[in-house]
């Protein structure tokens, strides 16, 4: 073999490895962060999530007391509401995310964030596609990166797609997982996601992998596309049940984000 083929078959293999799901830490690239060190969220990067009609999304708002920046942190706050004449809903619960204004496919994300525990508290960092590629949800795929029940001493990691949710393929992979964590101090949730692999991790630890497996409906992989973050203070639901008023407020403090590629 001459050199000159060596040449071109170590560049061909280089060049597969770089694209492969084996990128090794020290390769990602800082894309896109934002460390809360402005007076108010940057709504160049963020949007308040507004009430909507999902379990999880009864009593967003953009109303000012469920949001504060302080000392480079973002607290995103579950409450009583005190002004039932305005609006009529017992809870209020502050979220942000970045759709329409940043989406990102394959990379690694991660989220410094301090969970405050209450009864019916349903803090979660999660993902969602930005467009509607297979249609409507759940055909484009959830990706749950961070979320926490009540007083528990776990998270829970997990993917929901029509694969798992109207073809009921939640073992053939395993969808979810759950991580136990210091829910007294500041943790890392990330995220590595790859065109072959979804890993989910616990500062800076893997704690479980969602794979793309080969001669299953093509359901089962709708993570092909970009896809946005939500980090939100949730309140009730039929997962976490009603909440008690004794324990609100109740907050999530985000310290930073991150996005690599």
């Amino acid at each position: 073999m001459s050199k000159y083929i060596v040449i071109i078959v170590a560049i061909i293999l280089v060049g597969c490895k770089s694209s492969s799901s084996t990128i090794s830490k020290k390769d990602w690239k800082l894309i896109w962060e934002d460390n809360f060190d402005k007076e108010e969220i940057d709504t160049a990067k963020w949007t308040k999530i507004p009430k909507n009609n999902a379990d999880w999304g009864n009593y967003m708002t953009s109303d000012s007391e469920c949001y504060e920046i302080s000392d480079g942190k973002l607290y995103l706050k579950g409450i009583v509401n005190t002004d039932t004449i305005a609006d009529s809903r017992p809870f209020l619960t502050g979220g942000i995310y970045t759709k329409g204004k940043f989406a990102f496919q394959y990379g690694k994300v991660e989220i410094h964030a301090k969970l405050e525990s209450a009864q019916g508290a349903w803090p979660a960092i999660w993902m969602l596609a930005e467009e509607k590629k297979y249609g409507n949800y759940p055909k484009n795929g959830e990706i749950d990166i961070m979320e926490h029940l009540n007083y528990d001493d776990i998270i829970y990691q997990t993917t929901h797609s029509y694969y798992t949710l109207e073809l009921k393929q939640k073992t053939n992979p395993p969808y979810s997982s759950t991580a136990k964590f210091n829910k007294e101090v500041f943790n890392i949730f990330g995220l590595e996601w790859f065109p072959d692999k979804l890993v989910f991790t616990l500062n800076g630890e893997e704690t479980f992998t969602y794979p793309r497996l080969k001669d299953v409906d093509p359901s089962q992989w709708p993570y092909d596309q970009p896809f946005y973050l939500l980090i939100d203070q949730q309140l009730e639901g039929a997962w976490v049940g009603k909440a008690d008023p004794e324990d609100l407020p109740v907050q999530m403090i985000i310290d930073w984000v991150k996005v690599y590629q």
